[in-house]
């Protein structure tokens, strides 16, 4: 039925155009420890493409026609701009050519329990989580996580069970591609508008993801926009439905909710029942929904809950997830993946809630279309912290044809500034910064470098 399902049993030779991707990493993990043979390529350098050379995988730095000879399959990140050389290149080389998702949704279709979790926000926090349950349940799962699980040290883990912990992403309707046993929806909002355009098509295709599970559907029931999408999809599949939240028509609920210090813990309830106390090691009131669709989920697949509770309390994050880099002199370095307004805003109350003399957001705008369409939202929530500090936005696959520019929302941001380099970010930033301060950086592009900047910068000082 499916092409590129058929191709994987017959070739042993695959290019991915853009391999250092988070979504694209994992799956060459996947196809690495299989047996495949892998080559790359990618345009900024990143610790993701180091760790693949040190693994034997040649990568090349920048995308030439001539990096794909050789290959019997490639697969490329929709990320990519039409006129990119190497996937022109390809479509005209005769080679089997596929889209990521493609390779996901075929890899999903290999185990018979695939957990895809997908929703606007917290994605990567959830598939770690849930990772790191079934691992210590001891159920060897196979996993595609958008951040590196600290536990493995990597995005893609190949188990040897029927288990699977998939991360879906609405991008491009991606998710579609995918066969999910399990339909996870932690939250809908508006997202990648320059694509759907409108916010009732991008619901529609959650209906249509929601739609094709084949065992049932696990969904935030505090969440209006998520219910609505479930009782379309319901009528269309007719699967078990699993609800959780705090309200008290979930039918797995968080209650006696309490706040020590950072982080949180509550009774867990299902159907009525007690089943035992939860605690956190990741900050913020998010990250109780994010327990819960992750306890539901493995609940559903059979994983005792005494294993449950071990495995969320040992979970101590996703890389680029509210990730701890540093402490230096009393100034703590956090980098996080947030970019959208509502991940942004939890996010940076988390943080302002935290007990730092003062906060300061390092942000990198990401993409042009979602800084225009959604400017005010930016303005409101990166007015949250002590200080807001940008860079220029990183237009990524997209032309500046929306004449939007980083110094229109610091015009509008009370105290912000802005600077054009990694290395004027990270100058201002430590020279202000002082013991009891909290420096996040913040964006899903690579800001995260201008964090190693300063903490070389901190380091040089203290040693001074």
């Amino acid at each position: 039925m499916f092409e590129i399902d058929e191709l994987l049993k017959k070739i042993k030779r695959v290019h991915f155009i853009g391999i250092g991707g988070s979504g694209m990493s994992p799956l060459a993990d996947i196809l690495y420890k299989e047996g495949y043979e892998l080559s790359g390529s990618d345009n900024n350098e990143t610790d993701t493409l180091a760790r693949m050379r040190n693994l034997g995988i040649p990568v090349h730095l920048g995308q030439r026609a001539e990096n794909i000879e050789g290959a019997e399959m490639i697969v490329y990140t929709a990320a990519l701009l039409p006129d990119n050389p190497e996937l022109v290149a390809a479509k005209a080389s005769g080679i089997p050519t596929f889209e990521r998702s493609k390779l996901l949704g075929a890899i999903t279709r290999i185990y018979p329990n695939a957990m895809c979790v997908s929703g606007t926000h917290g994605k990567t926090t959830t598939c770690s989580m849930l990772t790191q349950v079934f691992i210590e349940a001891g159920l060897d799962p196979t996993a595609v996580i958008g951040g590196r699980l600290p536990l493995t040290g990597t995005n893609g883990i190949v188990g040897h069970t029927e288990h699977m912990v998939c991360e879906s992403c609405e991008f491009v309707d991606t998710f579609l591609d995918l066969t999910p046993d399990i339909a996870v929806i932690l939250n809908v909002d508006e997202d990648h508008l320059d694509y759907f355009k409108t916010f009732e098509n991008l619901k529609n295709s959650f209906v249509k993801f929601a739609s094709m599970a084949t065992k049932c559907i696990v969904y935030n029931g505090d969440d209006e926009n998520t219910r609505e999408v479930v009782a379309r999809a319901h009528g269309i599949c007719q699967k078990p439905l699993i609800s959780f939240g705090e309200g008290e028509g979930n039918d797995l609920r968080a209650v006696n909710i309490t706040d020590d210090s950072e982080y949180f813990s509550f009774d867990c309830v299902r159907d009525g029942v007690t089943l035992g106390r939860v605690t956190l090691s990741v900050p913020g009131r998010h990250n109780v929904y994010n327990a819960l669709a992750v306890i539901a989920c493995s609940l559903y697949s059979g994983v005792p809950f005494e294993s449950i509770v071990r495995g969320i309390s040992d979970f101590h994050g996703a890389g680029r997830r509210f990730e701890k880099l540093a402490e230096i002199d009393g100034i703590t370095i956090v980098d996080d993946y947030a970019h959208h307004p509502l991940e942004l805003e939890v996010t940076l109350k988390t943080a302002m809630q935290m007990g730092f003399k003062n906060v300061y957001a390092v942000f990198q705008p990401f993409t042009y279309s979602r800084t225009a369409m959604l400017f005010d939202d930016f303005v409101r929530v990166l007015s949250i912290p002590d200080k807001c500090i940008m860079t220029e936005i990183m237009g990524s696959r997209e032309i500046n044809t929306y004449n939007i520019y980083t110094s229109q929302l610091a015009e509008k941001i009370p105290g912000s500034v802005w600077f054009n380099t990694f290395e004027e970010v990270a100058e201002y930033t430590v020279g202000i910064a002082k013991p009891g301060d909290l420096i996040i950086t913040l964006g899903c592009g690579d800001i995260y470098k201008a964090a190693k900047i300063m903490i070389k910068k901190l380091k040089e000082r203290s040693t001074r």
